[in-house]
């Protein structure tokens, strides 16, 4: 950028946002430089919250401590600002001021807005190092400003099934999948969500809650599917495997493994770079189990593998296995995509798993 500042061929916001995706692609060096390289762009187009987040999340890739402190240091002011409204709110309601809470609500919900990127962000930090008991305890301390949030209960639903609190995971996940803004179509809800909340149900012995949910999804795919064919819908599939890779997890290959290539049936529909990253990841903890000679699966399962993989080399040549494709800011892109498809891994798994079979 070095276009003069008095007449940027660009609207203001630019500069922010370019920063903004930069840092979530993780490309902090990119922004850290830019920032540094455009200092008067960096003082006219960014308001000083929003310096202050860009500063503590570049600070996350060499100094997640430092990020943290700077984190907590706007976190203070933002729950200052929250305080302060609710104050103003409270005032407003007393005096039966309708306008006056009507524009006080509609700030409160700006100012959340504006913090619960913060909160994530602090919270990031913990999650990344498995801390979860600390980042439930951060959510916890926000909760009274919070706890309506959509993002924040999806988030600490997520912390609570990381630590097997399944019953608290359901508390936060079930009203978020039978009410909320979701409405009747229950595909308009993550996937991960869906997935997350069987999974709770199958651990706290609710198995027929699981399946309701489960038939409701199928039907609602189904009537999607008559509606309009060629629209892809993974929502079942993605349950099947995240349940496919629970059963793996506690060594019941055997039956994990079956839900996890039922999942993807049929395969030219279902098969694609999301859910091809975890049923691989199954099929790579299967060998590795068999290869230190720790369990050993039937015949008829084996031949199941091999077929299924024969299956994933027929349909995925075309089919990346890069989920978050890395740009090169330089632009010199260094990845050979030959062996990033689904085809290419396949084969790579009937091999081991021939060999495996060979004995």
């Amino acid at each position: 950028i070095i276009f003069p500042p008095e007449t940027p061929p660009y609207p203001a916001e630019t500069f922010g946002n370019l920063l903004l995706l930069q840092c979530k692609h993780e490309f902090y060096d990119v922004a850290a430089d830019l920032m540094a390289n455009n200092a008067q762009f960096t003082y006219e187009y960014l308001e000083n919250e929003l310096f202050e987040y860009l500063d503590a999340t570049i600070l996350t890739q060499t100094s997640p401590e430092e990020a943290y402190r700077k984190y907590d240091a706007l976190t203070t002011k933002h729950i200052d600002t929250l305080r302060k409204l609710t104050k103003q709110l409270q005032d407003a309601r007393l005096a039966r001021d309708n306008e006056e809470i009507k524009g006080k609500l509609k700030e409160y919900d700006e100012a959340l807005e504006k913090y619960i990127p913060v909160l994530m962000a602090q919270g990031r930090i913990y999650w990344e190092r498995k801390q979860y008991e600390m980042v439930e305890r951060l959510f916890r301390q926000t909760a009274e400003f919070c706890s309506e949030n959509e993002t924040w209960k999806v988030c600490v639903a997520h912390v609570m099934f990381m630590q097997d609190k399944f019953k608290d995971a359901i508390r936060y996940y079930a009203p978020i999948v039978h009410k909320g803004k979701h409405g009747e179509n229950i595909l308009e809800v993550p996937a991960i969500v869906l997935a997350n909340l069987c999974v709770s149900y199958i651990m706290t012995s609710q198995n027929e809650a699981a399946e309701e949910l489960m038939r409701k999804i199928e039907s609602e795919e189904q009537r999607l599917s008559y509606l309009d064919p060629d629209k892809q819908v993974y929502h079942l599939c993605i349950v099947n495997l995240v349940i496919g890779t629970l059963y793996c997890a506690k060594d019941n290959f055997e039956f994990g493994i079956s839900r996890i290539i039922k999942s993807l049936e049929p395969y030219d529909r279902k098969i694609g770079p999301d859910t091809w990253f975890y049923a691989k990841h199954c099929f790579l903890a299967l060998a590795e189990q068999m290869a230190k000679q720790m369990l050993h699966l039937k015949d008829s399962s084996m031949h199941d593998i091999i077929n299924f993989l024969d299956q994933a080399d027929e349909h995925g040549a075309r089919i990346s296995t890069v989920i978050n494709v890395h740009v090169d800011p330089s632009g010199n892109d260094t990845m050979d995509l030959s062996t990033h498809t689904v085809s290419y891994e396949a084969r790579q798994l009937k091999r081991i798993f021939l060999r495996l079979m060979a004995g």
